[in-house]
């Protein structure tokens, strides 16, 4: 063997070790605004390294580093050519699930809320495979609608076409009070999310005995995680769900509040270790599909608050939670309440003000996936539907392009509060 060759096994046995060493630790690429789209691995290849050799590289480090959905919408071979669509947009709505029945309907009086509001994980893990079953393909609320200016100049919102595979049909997947306000903690729920040792998302809680218990399996958004992972399909480029915040007890089960009749000094400092805990939280869904929206600061009925009331309960909420997760252009309305007394033909004066805070896609709640771009304004106003334990036991047919709730009930666990699955 000569020197030459010799010397070239070297180096690459020597690029080889570089590679699995480097494995351990990753640059993250940023776009503009600050999101992380891929994770690549910056290696120190010095100028003497072969480019083939350094280009393998650096692909292997790139795929190791992808999600298996990333991975799955890297290569079109998977998903064929995608197709225009510009049909209705559905858009459905969970609160967090109820992990523990045995906490949520043990007969107190948050039992019928619970009961009206939620789901279980077992329904909530029939509802999704339903959704796949049925062609559903998750997509980005962002994605859907545009602001753009018509040939006067003046600012307008546009319906995008989208381009999905060829027979899927498109949903937006929103989720409520991700909070873990206080009374779930003793309610049946899960306590917050974490970062486990793999870089992941995990629910941190406490089961009916009081153990700890560290799991992907109890959550909305860690089920969600894991059934994505597991069908790549369901999810278009990655898109999951739109996380909406309130502010009044943190975010994501951290205490980020702030609280006018407590005002020490140790308060504050735990305040601080609470905000500086929950960022990689927020980092880390970014990095894998989920955005957020904003549900107000206070859970406000935004119908009946006056206009002061909005402007204030507004500047806390971007205060303490869209200084967290970013700017959004997404406003979720607490009771379904809309502003300026649920006039939906006119423009008060409270919507203007949120519309010029910089929403611009302002979501309800009603009995079909409604929308519509308003007129006289740069907006869209748009109903969502609510899976629930209110709509499972009455409102069967409204819902069976999602789900048939007569398989979806989780008749062993809830209480006998009677069901009609004719209607």
């Amino acid at each position: 063997m000569n020197k030459r060759v010799l010397c070239m096994l070297l180096a690459l046995c020597m690029l080889f070790s570089v590679f699995l060493a480097g494995c351990k630790k990753k640059d993250k690429t940023k776009t503009d605004d600050g999101e992380n789209t891929r994770a690549v691995e910056q290696l120190p290849f010095g100028p003497e390294a072969p480019a083939a050799v350094k280009a393998a590289l650096e692909e292997k480090l790139r795929e190791s580093a992808m999600t298996p959905v990333q991975k799955y919408w890297d290569d079109e071979s998977n998903y064929g050519t995608l197709v225009p669509y510009d049909g209705i947009v559905e858009h459905i709505f969970f609160h967090p699930i109820v992990a523990y029945p045995e906490l949520a309907f043990d007969g107190d009086y948050k039992e019928s809320g619970i009961d009206d509001w939620m789901v279980t994980v077992s329904e909530y893990n029939k509802i999704l495979q339903s959704l796949y079953d049925k062609g559903y393909i998750i997509v980005n609320m962002n994605d859907v609608w545009t602001e753009t200016t018509d040939e006067s100049g003046k600012a307008v919102m546009q319906k995008n076409t989208l381009m999905l595979p060829e027979g899927k049909k498109p949903i937006i997947i929103s989720y409520d009070d991700v909070n873990y306000y206080e009374y779930m903690l003793e309610n049946g729920f899960t306590y917050k999310l974490i970062i486990g040792d793999d870089g992941d998302i995990w629910s941190w809680g406490l089961d009916p005995q009081g153990k700890e218990v560290v799991s992907q399996d109890l959550d909305a958004i860690t089920i969600m995680d894991k059934f994505v992972n597991e069908h790549p399909d369901f999810s278009l480029f990655g898109a999951k769900g739109c996380l909406c915040l309130t502010g009044y007890e943190g975010i994501l089960g951290y205490r980020t509040h702030t609280d006018k009749d407590d005002t020490s000094a140790e308060f504050e400092a735990n305040r601080q270790k609470e905000i500086e805990a929950v960022k990689p939280i927020v980092a880390r869904l970014k990095e894998t599909g989920w955005y957020f929206g904003c549900h107000s600061w206070s859970h406000l009925n935004l119908a009946k608050a006056s206009y002061e009331r909005v402007v204030e309960d507004n500047e806390r909420w971007q205060n303490e939670v869209g200084s967290l997760v970013g700017e959004t252009k997404l406003y979720f309305y607490p009771f379904g309440g809309r502003l300026d007394g649920n006039d939906v033909t006119q423009t008060g004066p409270c919507f203007k003000y949120m519309q010029e805070q910089g929403f611009r896609v302002f979501a309800s709640v009603g009995i079909e996936s409604y929308s519509k771009i308003k007129g006289d304004i740069c907006a869209v106003i748009c109903d969502r539907l609510h899976p629930d334990g209110t709509t499972l036991r009455w409102s069967r047919s409204r819902y069976l392009q999602f789900y048939d709730a007569a398989d979806i009930f989780d008749y062993d666990v809830r209480p006998d509060y009677g069901y009609d699955f004719s209607k």
